[in-house]
């Protein structure tokens, strides 16, 4: 799709519909906008990433979460979830909200909403946006970003670091009891 197709809502600081512009001009000027990151784990409770398509204008080759999007204009956070889930990944899946991140810098000024998912459903790549996928352990994903860190986003180092440590902990801490019983 061309860039200037791509309407997004204008957003303030809190969130709030200021406008709509065309992705180009919203990226041009930097200004606030909307995008959701989902995250799509399996029964094992090991996280999905994509590898974002060498064609991308943003972090071409970079790993990211299992699926990301801006928010369409007049689109609410929890229809972009499930049509970037979709779009993505051709998954459908009951999607959980996690949390919300205000815009910053990391997220390149997009306010994020972050859903998740658990399913074992086969994953299909839409090789226009993603180079290659799989899923990975937390305690593995936290040490390919400790040791190359340029090779996740900016909005997945975030993400990560929130959320996914504290996870990546209480499952090192069961994996331990596990072993001891």
């Amino acid at each position: 799709m061309n860039v200037e197709d791509e309407i997004y809502s204008i957003v303030d600081e809190n969130d709030r519909i200021i406008g709509q512009a065309s992705r180009k001009h919203i990226h041009q000027n930097k200004l606030l906008h909307r995008s959701v990151h989902i995250l799509v784990f399996n029964s094992r409770k090991e996280l999905f990433l994509q590898k974002r398509a060498l064609c991308k204008d943003e972090n071409p080759g970079l790993w990211d979460t299992s699926s990301a999007g801006h928010v369409d204009a007049g689109e609410s956070y929890d229809d972009c979830a499930h049509r970037e889930l979709w779009e993505e990944l051709h998954l459908k899946a009951a999607l959980k909200p996690s949390m919300k991140i205000s815009a910053c810098q990391a997220t390149y000024g997009e306010h994020v909403r972050v859903y998740t998912c658990v399913t074992d459903d086969a994953i299909q790549i839409n090789p226009d946006e993603i180079s290659e996928g799989a899923f990975f352990d937390l305690g593995q994903i936290q040490e390919k970003m400790s040791i190359n860190p340029a090779q996740f986003t900016s909005s997945f180092k975030l993400l990560f670091n929130r959320t996914l440590v504290k996870e990546n902990i209480l499952i090192n801490e069961n994996k331990s009891a596990e072993k001891t019983q």
